[in-house]
């Protein structure tokens, strides 16, 4: 399996799985319940499939594989690497129902950071 593929397909589940997790968070909220034990282990996953999505960027990079803008590319992939644990710092790992809306609009920014940063990355 080529790399760029397994890129391009790890940015999709990427996006689809950050939706689910916006909608289920804002679901959640207008619910009026707060984070419990199964939306955590979405969370814990979604950040997976981002390091993952990261890792195979790096070895793209390591094999001369450039995006067509790199820095921009980038920036997006940390972003979205970050996003997730910085909400959780922000709410120091409370679970309320306050952070069931916080993690459900971070699912949904992150659906649009990866959605932007696949727009860059065309050009491999």
């Amino acid at each position: 399996m080529d790399l760029t593929f397994l890129h391009a397909r790890l940015a999709t589940a990427a996006i689809l799985f950050a939706a689910a997790c916006g909608i289920w968070g804002l679901y959640t909220y207008g619910r009026r319940r707060g984070v419990d034990g199964n939306y955590w282990g979405a969370l814990a996953v979604g950040e997976l499939l981002m390091i993952a999505q990261g890792l195979v960027g790096v070895m793209l990079w390591l094999q001369m594989q450039r995006p067509a803008r790199p820095a921009i590319h980038i920036l997006y992939g940390v972003v979205a690497i970050l996003a997730w644990p910085a909400a959780y710092l922000y709410t120091q790992g409370r679970d309320t129902r306050r952070e069931a809306l916080i993690y459900g609009l971070v699912g949904l920014f992150l659906v649009g950071v990866t959605l932007r940063a696949q727009m860059t990355g065309r050009g491999f």
